[in-house]
């Protein structure tokens, strides 16, 4: 896990989540950041100013079936850039994801 961001989610008193977790056993799809128990996800977008991977044609379809997936299966899922992983504002989101439950 990013060293800042858990120190971060650590500040603010919440749960650590654990990364690359595979939320499907048949499927290869992991999420970047999860509360299992919970079933939230944290996923970190790159490239989105360079045509990275999530915004490209074949990426970007892949995404979208794994988010798809995850709603299906009663997930809820919050996205944000690398630059925003580091945020107030990600965090606060994060604390009122978890706080709804």
């Amino acid at each position: 896990m990013d060293a800042a961001f858990g120190f971060m989610l650590a500040e603010a008193g919440l749960p650590m989540p654990e990364t690359e977790f595979k939320f499907l056993t048949d499927r290869k799809f992991r999420l970047d950041y999860a509360w299992p128990e919970r079933k939230l996800a944290l996923e970190q977008e790159g490239g989105v100013w360079k045509q990275g991977r999530h915004t490209r044609g074949s990426g970007f379809i892949k995404d979208m079936e794994k988010y798809n997936l995850l709603a299906a299966t009663g997930w809820r899922l919050l996205r944000c850039t690398p630059d925003q992983l580091h945020t107030t504002a990600t965090i606060e989101l994060i604390a009122m994801a978890i706080n709804a439950v």
